[in-house]
């Protein structure tokens, strides 16, 4: 099955080059190009693509506007001018970030990147369903795991973790005093974790309730939670439900 793909960039060159280098591409099947970011947020959950290259500046939204905004939340490949922005991109799970003029080999290499990646978390959805469908009330969630430091394996009480960053194929579990790298990733590591605590505000990232300090919600229908420790996290729409549910 072909990864679908969305392009949206403001440049017409720059949409004309990015065709150019998906039509032979027999893995990707283009779905349609937007040159802004509002049109870019309807195709995206009308059209709900695998992929999207992304650019970073265009004009009204940006492309980290745009990724606040969706429903549907694709992989992303940004492809920019501006090399300033490649952190934030990496802190919104982007798979990849391309500087123009862009090159086709690591075009590719991107693409390659991003269907791996498809192909990897869609396997683990079919084992979370599978598991779903043996243990459908699971009640009892684990109290303690082990995460690795250096060369040792820590006991650490579930309770003490703040919040989960997926990064790439591993996951950062952060506490009041100490960061972890888990090899798991970070929907496995949900699995395992009381979902009345710890909620999913974003594809990338899991918050504890216990430690979360105030919601902010934005005049455009966003919403933003803050921890105690100061540090903020976007709600993606897909998982705003689970916040509401919540409110009184």
């Amino acid at each position: 099955m072909k990864t679908t793909c969305l392009i949206i960039d403001d440049e017409k060159l720059a949409r004309d080059l990015l065709r150019e280098f998906i039509e032979p591409m027999d893995s990707l099947q283009l779905l349609d190009e937007c040159s802004k970011g509002s049109e870019a947020v309807e195709k995206i959950n009308k059209l709900k693509p695998d992929l999207i290259f992304l650019d970073v500046q265009m004009p009204g939204m940006t492309g980290f506007d745009v990724l606040d905004e969706i429903d549907h939340e694709p992989y992303v490949i940004f492809t920019t001018a501006y090399d300033q922005y490649a952190i934030k991109a990496f802190e919104k799970n982007a798979i990849d970030y391309l500087l123009k003029p862009l090159d086709q080999d690591r075009f590719r290499q991107a693409v390659d990147r991003a269907i791996k990646r498809k192909k990897m978390e869609d396997g683990r959805l079919e084992d979370l369903l599978g598991g779903m469908r043996q243990v459908q009330h699971r009640e009892v969630y684990d109290s303690h795991i082990f995460v690795q430091k250096s060369e040792k394996l820590f006991n650490l009480p579930v309770e003490e973790i703040i919040f989960l960053e997926a990064s790439g194929d591993y996951t950062i579990i952060s506490t009041k005093t100490d960061q972890f790298v888990s090899s798991s990733g970070i929907g496995k590591l949900e699995e395992i974790m009381d979902p009345n605590t710890f909620i999913r505000v974003h594809r990338s990232t899991i918050v504890n309730i216990n430690y979360l300090k105030e919601i902010e919600r934005h005049f455009n229908g966003g919403m933003v939670v803050k921890m105690q420790n100061g540090k903020s996290f976007p709600v993606s729409r897909t998982y705003a439900k689970q916040i509401r549910k919540k409110v009184v």
